[in-house]
């Protein structure tokens, strides 16, 4: 989630009114009856190109992620490139995990960019699934490459998955981008539990709303330490936590950065830049 722009089939996509009432006889029926598990439900997922980018969107101006079509591995919106900054703390990950699939920007980058490294993503939505791999140029499943259709939060609590991943990346926004689909201390301890000792969690949140600062806390309830790169685009934030607390040595983040710029061309300098104002703030 980010920007606003929108999409080609935005105007056909009204939001769904209730659902159908009961009728009277159904009441007592629909009472006795064991609830037969909840279906999610997804908005439509469309799509917009200006300029050679082609974006994706739940039906709405919401922006979930962007590809350049003549670079498609490359990570074209800005908040993409700083939740790549756990690369600052890692440069030789064995698992990398995407929580939330979007256009699958950060998965293809951490595939081609890590040969060495198993990559997972996460995604409940399976016609997500199927626009990422027709429309933008996701790779096949291989054994290194796994995208699974699941829940989110089904996957973090699975105890197969505690202290396997290295670097997870968290961006689980619906629709309506008022903030992260989930949320809770629940939620975030269950992710710290799925990192090794040194791993990073990158999380994309929405600053400009009241969903930032309940994240916020729910995080520091979960990790060690949490630090946050400064504001980008319509107001999102990426925060960074670390399953063990990591006291900021600049001089090897500045020259970290620097390898990071050289081998991928993002603009590491900044993330160090922003992660020294949130030190000198906080």
């Amino acid at each position: 989630m980010l920007i606003k722009r929108k999409s080609i089939e935005a105007e056909a996509n009204l939001k769904a009114g209730p659902g159908k009432r009961l009728q009277k006889t159904e009441v007592k029926e629909a009472k006795t009856e064991p609830k037969a598990p909840r279906k999610p439900k997804f908005a439509p997922v469309t799509l917009s190109e200006q300029d050679g980018v082609r974006f994706l969107h739940f039906g709405t101006e919401w922006v979930q992620g962007a590809m350049r079509l003549r670079k498609p591995d490359w990570l074209e919106l800005e908040y993409a490139q700083q939740m790549m900054a756990w690369m600052l703390f890692n440069d030789q990950p064995q698992h990398i995990v995407q929580l939330g699939l979007g256009t699958a920007a950060l998965t293809k980058f951490s595939y081609r960019q890590f040969p060495a490294a198993r990559v997972t993503a996460i995604e409940l939505n399976p016609s997500v699934l199927t626009i990422c791999t027709t429309m933008f140029k996701l790779p096949p499943d291989d054994d290194r490459l796994s995208v699974i259709e699941m829940d989110a939060m089904d996957f973090v609590m699975n105890e197969a998955n505690r202290n396997t991943i290295d670097a997870l990346q968290v961006d689980l926004y619906d629709a309506t981008a008022k903030g992260p689909v989930l949320d809770t201390p629940e939620f975030y301890s269950a992710c710290a539990a799925c990192l090794t000792d040194d791993g990073v969690m990158t999380v994309n949140l929405f600053g400009d709303h009241p969903s930032y600062a309940k994240n916020l806390k729910a995080m520091k309830f979960a990790f060690d330490d949490v630090w946050c790169l400064p504001e980008v685009h319509d107001g999102n934030v990426i925060a960074i936590a670390f399953k063990t607390a990591w006291k900021p040595d600049f001089t090897t983040l500045y020259e970290r950065a620097a390898e990071i710029t050289a081998e991928t061309k993002l603009p590491a300098k900044s993330w160090v830049n922003g992660i020294k104002v949130w030190h000198t703030e906080n």
